[in-house]
C-alpha cells in the first residue's frame, strides 16, 4: 500500500478505531528474552497518534498473556518513530524457548494489530 492509499484509508477513519498498521511498520529484533520493537509512523503528520497512544502501558498490556515483566519505550522524532523494549516476552529467548518464534520477529505483527483512535484534526489531511 502506497503511502498515499495509507493516508486515504487512515484520514476515511478519523475519530474511529483503524489497526496500527494503517499508520506504521514495525521491525523486530531480540537479545536473549528481551523484545526490541521499532516503529515508524508511514505519515509524519500520524506521529502524534502513535506518542499519544502506543504506551508502555498499553504495549504491556498487549504482551502480558507472553509474561512480559515492563516496556520502556525511546522515541525518535527524527525518524518519526519509537523503540521499544519489552522484558521477559520471549519465553526463555532463542536458546531456551519452546515457541516456534524465539527471536520474536512475528511480535511486530502482535504489536501492529493494536488499535489507535484517530482525532478529527486528521480529517482535513
Amino acid at each position: 500500500m502506497s503511502h498515499r492509499e495509507t493516508n486515504a484509508v487512515a484520514t476515511s477513519f478519523t475519530g474511529e478505531e483503524v489497526p496500527l498498521h494503517r499508520l506504521a511498520h514495525a521491525r523486530a529484533g531480540d537479545k536473549g528474552n528481551r523484545l526490541n520493537l521499532a516503529l515508524f509512523a508511514y505519515d509524519p503528520l500520524h506521529y502524534e497518534v502513535l506518542i499519544e497512544q502506543v504506551t508502555e502501558e498499553r504495549v504491556l498490556a498487549l504482551f502480558a498473556h507472553r509474561g512480559a515483566t515492563s516496556v520502556r519505550r525511546y522515541l525518535v522524532p527524527g525518524l518519526t518513530g519509537m523503540n521499544l523494549v519489552i522484558d521477559d516476552v520471549l519465553q526463555g529467548g532463542v536458546n531456551g524457548a519452546l515457541n516456534l518464534d524465539g527471536h520474536g520477529k512475528t511480535l511486530s505483527f502482535l504489536l501492529l494489530s493494536m488499535s489507535v483512535t484517530l482525532k478529527k484534526t486528521l480529517m482535513s489531511r
